[in-house]
């Protein structure tokens, strides 16, 4: 008898251990099923955020947060550049691309350009964007822009350690090489470079280069991804133009 009630206990705490782990289960499935549907939620917020409107991508806020750019700020037009000093796709961009919407719309005051940092390609990218802003302090940034790509060598390979960084600097004619090295040592800009880098993950971003182009405000922006020919551009643009 005595073994029998013993059997019988050992049974329903078997049964118990099992609905308690079948619980368990089920309660971490929700939590992990929450969690998802939180990040899948965030994500199309982020989504709508960009394409109805978005203050963070107008262009008076960009020029604000010091952001290098080129043509006027009364352009109705932003064409937003996320790029990496050590992408060589950024490099096909700057040399084929750009200079055309530069003479088509910028200079015509149609559009402003404006450079975003986005350092994932190697351990040099983060240290290059950070020397290049620094030549912004200086009214220098496009001039230092087209040394890097043009210096542009193998992802990590030296071209862009810090020595080099500032052998390049030292070439702009007019640059304060003193004040350039003082900003960059002190990594004055580091906080900047990662505000691009938050800043370019939340638009989904992660491949260099990647472009947003908008209306001045923040509105209606539309997202292009890699160093697509002038007519993908010119195609967005004149869209947002005649919107």
């Amino acid at each position: 008898m005595m073994n029998h009630m013993k059997s019988n206990i050992t049974k329903v705490k078997i049964r118990i251990s099992i609905v308690a782990a079948i619980i368990s289960v089920t309660i971490l499935s929700g939590a992990l099923a929450s969690a998802s549907l939180l990040s899948l939620t965030w994500s199309f917020y982020t989504f709508a955020q960009t394409q109805g409107g978005n203050a963070a991508l107008s262009l008076s806020n960009l020029i604000k947060q010091g952001q290098p750019h080129q043509g006027r700020t009364s352009a109705p037009i932003t064409v937003i550049d996320f790029s990496d000093f050590q992408c060589p796709l950024c490099d096909r961009f700057v040399k084929s691309t750009e200079p055309q919407i530069n003479s088509t719309y910028v200079q015509t005051g149609k559009v402003a350009l404006v450079f975003e940092h986005l350092p994932n390609r190697g351990f040099d990218s983060a240290p290059a964007a950070i020397a290049a802003q620094c030549t912004t302090d200086q009214g220098k940034f496009w001039q230092y822009h087209s040394l890097l790509y043009k210096n542009q060598g193998p992802i990590d390979s030296g071209w862009a350690s810090k020595d080099n960084l500032k052998k390049l600097a030292s070439q702009i004619p007019g640059l304060d090489t003193q004040k350039f090295n003082s900003c960059f040592d002190s990594q004055k800009y580091k906080p900047l470079v990662e505000s691009d880098l938050a800043l370019a993950h939340s638009l989904g971003f992660t491949q260099t280069p990647s472009f947003i182009i908008v209306k001045s405000d923040g509105s209606n922006a539309q997202k292009l991804e890699g160093p697509q020919p002038f007519p993908e551009f010119k195609a967005l643009i004149d869209k947002e133009l005649g919107a």
